[in-house]
């Protein structure tokens, strides 16, 4: 078995629907998403995927995100902008985008907010 994780960085706003203790108001991160992903085996040049795909399929999920309102960018208008949902999010949207792939299959993303904080969607 055989796993790889990119990092991917960008700044962000956002306010927590309800929440009572300050993160109801608009404020930023800069965040960082760590995806990783597994496979039993290799591809023909010894690769899990290339990185250069990952970051591709990364920018299609979370560059709409960087510097901008998360709020306001689907399905964040509806759906609240905690680091656990956006982790989820994350996930599913490579998990989509996966799909056509047996060999390769998404297994952690994790979200960091701040060094120290981070949330993270795993299966």
């Amino acid at each position: 078995m055989h796993t790889i994780f990119k990092d991917f960085p960008f700044s962000a706003a956002h306010a927590i629907r309800g929440h009572t203790r300050g993160c109801q108001n608009l404020h930023g991160h800069n965040y960082r998403v760590r995806v990783h992903l597994r496979a039993s085996q290799l591809d023909p040049l010894g690769m899990v995927l290339d990185f250069a795909d990952l970051k591709a399929m990364m920018q299609e999920i979370v560059g709409p995100f960087d510097h901008q309102v998360i709020n306001e960018i689907p399905p964040f208008d509806e759906r609240n902008t905690t680091a656990e949902l956006l982790s989820q999010y994350v996930f599913e949207e490579i998990e989509t985008r996966l799909a056509g792939q047996e060999r390769v299959r998404v297994v952690r993303v994790e979200v960091w907010e701040t060094e120290t904080s981070c949330a993270v969607y795993e299966r």
